[in-house]
């Protein structure tokens, strides 16, 4: 099992491509990474019991649900800053769903 400092690690490494904005967040961004890595290694733990089956279904729940909180919150700046239409934000969308 991969350990809180390795998973932080490749949070950072994949920053590398995909840098996160923190942009003016009052929390230092190395801590955040930190309480992730810790909190998805804790989950990762209390997952052992379960199937190889059942742990990559609630894993891949996990992640699509973080990745369309991701989604909604992107929108909504986009809308909130006035940066995108609501036909430019559904034409957006339609274009994600080829790729």
């Amino acid at each position: 099992m991969v350990s809180a400092a390795e998973l932080c690690e490749l949070i950072r490494e994949i920053e590398t491509e995909d840098p996160i904005d923190f942009a003016d967040l009052p929390f230092d961004d190395q801590a955040l990474r930190q309480q992730v890595a810790s909190d998805l290694c804790n989950m990762s733990g209390q997952m052992q019991n379960l199937s190889a089956e059942d742990r990559e279904i609630t894993l891949m729940a996990v992640a699509a649900r973080l990745v369309l909180e991701n989604l909604v919150l992107n929108i909504q700046l986009l809308r909130q800053h006035h940066l995108a239409t609501d036909a430019e934000i559904q034409a957006l969308l339609k274009n994600i769903g080829k790729t």
